[in-house]
């Protein structure tokens, strides 16, 4: 707008000097200088207008469709996304300007998510049915079959039975985790901890089931000090190496955690399987698993690597996958570095 106006400018001054010190000479060569306004001066004056005001509106003209364009292109497909269809995107007309291109870059960007987000819900749904119908299913033959008389009453059945309802609790449990980090409201009782301690004690707790696996376990375990929920990231931790225990064994596990800059660091390594490139950018969808009947038969729900990005994520951090040259699969959860006192923080 101000190079249109200084165009506009320019035309009205510099005509207006060179009709003045040019054409006045030429129109009129006889005439004497003197104060008088002429016609012709008048009607000069109003065609350098007319000509710069056109110039001006031309221009504008072709601003206004720059800029209107791409506002066009983002309401229609806006309007799409209203009625449902989250696979509208807007386009951007060519020479548009710097914040019209970030305008539907960024619009573009909030329907892809939408429709990632309505995708994954449906799967989700259909996902959660599934999971929860097999063991009922389970459940009610069972119980069905004590009433009739077909099973006869044991420990053993009974202990099969409440393995069953421990399972529908941990699959309840963990979606609520998910919702509840989901909606923002994951309650986290934040205290001054060390990852090198946490990671130890994850460890610890499952040495033997990660032993019996065949795993070799390696650690490298250094001082990361930080603010977080110690429940709730221990639980982040086992997770992970759950995820080896199932999906990698026979395998070595490196367990590392340090200070990277400004942030603390959890990283678990194994030389197992791996992922594809689509299974490293899927590997936190809810229920979401490489191999669907490989993880059914491991005991996997598909929930174990989405509690630990909810879980970092509630702590203002993040969970990533990093690329590797080798085989196997690297799990990184990076927090803040914020070694304050405990009684300092609460969430």
């Amino acid at each position: 707008m101000i190079a249109l106006t200084l165009v506009a400018f320019a035309v009205v001054y510099f005509g207006l000097m060179a009709y003045f010190f040019f054409i006045y000479d030429w129109l009129y060569p006889d005439a004497n200088y003197d104060d008088n306004w002429r016609l012709g001066d008048t009607v000069m004056v109003g065609l350098l207008l007319c000509f710069g005001l056109l110039t001006a509106l031309g221009i504008g003209w072709r601003l206004a469709r720059r800029i209107v364009e791409p506002l066009r292109s983002v309401a229609s497909a806006a309007r799409r996304v209203a009625t449902g269809d989250f696979s509208a995107r807007a386009s951007l007309a060519p020479a548009s300007f710097r914040e019209a291109g970030d305008l539907v870059a960024d619009f573009n960007q909030m329907a892809e998510r939408l429709q990632r987000a309505e995708a994954e819900l449906a799967y989700s749904n259909s996902a959660i049915a599934h999971e929860l119908r097999t063991p009922l299913t389970i459940l009610r033959g069972r119980l069905q079959g004590l009433v009739d008389g077909v099973f006869d009453p044991s420990p053993q059945l009974y202990e099969r039975l409440i393995a069953h309802v421990d399972d529908l609790s941990a699959i309840v449990e963990e979606l609520r985790t998910l919702a509840l980090s989901n909606a923002g409201q994951l309650d986290l009782t934040c205290t001054r901890i060390d990852l090198a301690i946490e990671a130890a004690a994850a460890l610890g707790s499952l040495e033997a089931e990660l032993t019996g696996a065949g795993i070799t376990l390696t650690r490298s375990l250094g001082t990361a000090v930080t603010l977080a929920d110690r429940t709730r990231l221990r639980q982040a931790f086992v997770a992970v190496l759950e995820n080896c225990r199932r999906y990698a064994p026979q395998s070595c596990v490196h367990v590392e955690t340090g200070v990277d800059g400004e942030k603390v660091f959890f990283r678990c390594a194994d030389t197992g399987p791996g992922l594809s490139e689509e299974g490293r950018l899927r590997a936190f969808d809810r229920f979401w698993r490489a191999d669907e009947s490989r993880g059914r038969s491991l005991g996997g729900f598909g929930l174990g690597l989405p509690i630990v990005r909810a879980i970092a994520r509630a702590h203002g951090g993040e969970a990533r996958i990093l690329q590797q040259a080798a085989p196997g699969l690297t799990v990184e959860i990076r927090l803040a570095r914020r070694p304050a006192l405990a009684e300092d923080a609460h969430d």
